[in-house]
């Protein structure tokens, strides 16, 4: 068990990123980015397509990154253009639009059999209670965390921070005020879109390497996302991990191993059930 919860760290620390900038664009723009995940596939997708052409791997990489970034951005160009003061219901359901245009789009550029991706990331990093860890499990612990901690400080103490925050909380006075609002927001879009398209360029090697699987990670990632009230960034990074570990270890049992698919579903399940408590507890009143 404990082999399996460690190798669940490397798909964890994606969950944890993911879950990061779904957090991060819940607060700042207003938006439950069902996308994030699909730009960095695409991006993924688009590199082993071009290396499959007889691109060099580092402008393959380069451009998949870039093209995951722009897609990211283009989303929020579209949402922030046509639906600025829009619910976050309405503003979300266009990335779900994203989601599955983007998808399709891979199935008729790229084909559905998975793609032979550009590894990264490879080799073992040390032992732990007899247990190898690799060095991809590492590096995405390490980006998880630092995109939490980078964030966290960058929205406490800088100016940049505070102009975000504003533009989170009062739009329309922080444009009379003289904050570039689109500027702003258009950052945020493409900043996690930089972030999950590296992460996924990275692990993508070491996954089920289809569209679906590698679309379908932000399911788990806003399960993790969730249970922070995709408010709090600390608890999004802690839940990421410990999904990726609850994974792991589940899927060395067989007979479990379903449980472990439908383990995030079950927590937003679970979740959005609890939240709902007070609502109904106050309507039998």
């Amino acid at each position: 068990m404990l082999q399996g919860a460690l190798a669940g760290l490397a798909i964890g620390g994606v969950y944890a990123v993911i879950a990061v900038c779904l957090t991060l664009m819940a607060r700042l723009v207003r938006v439950i980015n069902f996308a994030q995940a699909v730009v960095g596939m695409f991006g993924a997708f688009l590199a082993a397509g071009l290396a499959r052409l007889g691109m060099p791997d580092v402008p393959a990489i380069i451009i998949g990154i870039a093209v995951g970034t722009a897609l990211s951005g283009v989303i929020g160009l579209v949402i922030s253009t046509w639906l600025p003061e829009a619910t976050t219901s309405a503003r979300s359901a266009v990335t779900v639009a994203a989601l599955l245009t983007l998808l399709t789009l891979s199935y008729i550029i790229f084909g559905t059999d998975p793609l032979s991706f550009t590894v990264l990331v490879s080799g073992p990093a040390c032992e732990v209670g007899g247990v190898i860890i690799g060095n991809i499990t590492i590096v995405m612990i390490v980006m998880a965390v630092g995109v939490a901690v980078a964030a966290k400080l960058i929205l406490d103490r800088t100016r940049i921070g505070i102009r975000l925050r504003a533009v989170a909380d009062r739009p329309v006075t922080a444009e009379l005020v003289g904050i570039r609002v689109g500027l702003v927001t258009q950052s945020v879009w493409l900043l996690s879109g930089l972030v999950v398209s590296i992460a996924i360029m990275i692990v993508a090697p070491a996954q089920t390497s289809d569209a679906f699987s590698l679309s379908m990670l932000v399911i788990n990632a806003a399960a993790a996302a969730l249970l922070g009230g995709f408010r709090r960034l600390d608890v999004a990074l802690a839940s990421g991990l410990l999904l990726g570990m609850l994974q792991g270890a589940i899927a060395q049992y067989a007979d479990l191993f379903l449980l472990g698919e439908w383990l995030p579903l079950v927590v937003i399940v679970l979740l959005l059930l609890w939240n709902q408590r007070k609502v109904v507890w106050d309507a039998a009143r």
